[in-house]
């Protein structure tokens, strides 16, 4: 699609200089713009770049010469990285799922279907199942029975919706992403190795002598059914390979405007709030209940039955084992405050140099105390 320069500034809110008739075409970084592309030179490292590219537009940051830098006209814009967002809604030509229903689809008895839902090819929606209007299936999904989906929902190819899963509007859901999978929840018997192991944190032997449990075929898992479902607020982004289980006997809960990455795992009975960011690779274990605007950094471990409160933020990687106060920022394994592990870190890359202090201090005192005649402390 082409566009003016004038309508992308007035859809951002943005001023222009310069040439609004201009035809724009696609947005591009500054090496690699065109005469028909939008630069996205937002901050004066970028300016080089410029000067690479063959752009003649470019949205720059406050103070920039766009004169000097030989283009035709600029956007400016008082944050620029949300100006992207607008930016790149505005271009995004989308998944391309035609209109209709794919003659391929299979569409169960009794399923519900909005005013200008769009199914791809080979795609299922169960029996009793609810999609809302203008909803966009893509190729090979599958909407279990009784599950429902809020109007302009877009899955993308290969997502797996269960039964019973209830979802509000604007959803998105990226390719492989699994909602309402069984809980990962198993029982013994006995008292298994791993509860003696919590409870005694490695102070007493996990299979005392005697112990069936120790026995060959001793310790059988049993499943324990996951009866509940999974329940999603409006506007939640689910990233691709995601997988959300639903609650053993309540439903696992996803805030309204939570946003999560890929390959994510949320664990059965969980609660996550509103408007969170939960970035790839971290794991929520079941029962767990995170607050709202909570912000977890990439492969953050989030561990069972604890609770994070509102606005707390994870750098990468790290382990959380117990509950945290809102609006704290942690880090490391096991998680502490930011500002407490990082002067710990610092404390632990000096040891070596540390220990080579106290071998040179022992070693001065062993011969003070030689030369004294008292034997010192020994080496």
């Amino acid at each position: 699609m082409e566009y003016r320069l004038s309508t992308i500034a007035e859809a951002l809110g943005a001023r222009l200089e310069g040439r609004g008739d201009l035809p724009i075409t696609g947005a591009a970084e500054p090496t690699q713009a065109g005469p028909g592309d939008l630069a996205m030179a937002m901050s004066p490292r970028y300016a080089e770049g410029l000067a690479q590219g063959r752009a003649i537009a470019a949205v720059l940051w406050e103070g920039a010469d766009w004169q000097a830098m030989g283009l035709q006209a600029a956007l400016f814009v008082p944050r620029p990285r949300y100006a992207m967002a607008g930016i790149t809604q505005l271009m995004d030509p989308g998944p391309g799922i035609a209109p209709g229903i794919h003659p391929s689809a299979v569409i169960e008895p009794g399923a519900e279907l909005g005013a200008d839902v769009a199914i791809g090819p080979l795609a299922v929606v169960g029996a009793g199942a609810r999609i809302g209007a203008r909803s966009r299936i893509g190729a090979g999904c599958v909407i279990g029975p009784g599950a429902s989906l809020g109007e302009e929902a877009l899955l993308m190819p290969g997502v797996h919706i269960a039964h019973g899963v209830r979802i509000g509007a604007r959803f998105i859901a990226q390719p492989g992403a699994v909602i309402g999978g069984d809980g990962f929840s198993f029982v013994t018997p006995e008292t298994s190795a791993a509860e003696r192991a919590r409870e005694s944190l490695g102070s007493a032997p996990i299979t005392p002598a005697g112990d069936s449990a120790a026995a060959p075929g001793g310790q059988q898992w049993v499943r324990i059914h996951s009866l509940g479902a999974v329940s999603i607020g409006d506007d939640v982004e689910i990233g691709a390979n995601t997988c959300i289980d639903r609650g053993t006997i309540r439903d696992t809960v996803i805030g309204r405007g939570s946003k999560i990455d890929n390959l994510v795992q949320v664990g059965h009975n969980g609660t996550i709030g509103e408007d969170c960011l939960i970035c790839g690779q971290t794991g929520i274990a079941g029962s767990a209940r995170i607050g709202n605007r909570v912000v977890l950094g990439a492969g953050t471990a989030i561990n069972d039955n604890i609770t994070l409160g509102d606005d707390v933020v994870t750098g990468g990687r790290t382990g959380v084992a117990s509950s945290v106060p809102a609006g704290r920022v942690m880090f490391g394994t096991p998680a502490t405050r930011m500002d407490e592990q990082i002067a710990m870190y610092k404390a632990q890359r000096r040891l070596p140099r540390l220990m080579t202090q106290v071998a040179e201090l022992r070693k001065t005192v062993q011969e003070l105390a030689d030369r004294l005649g008292g034997g010192g402390p020994g080496r």
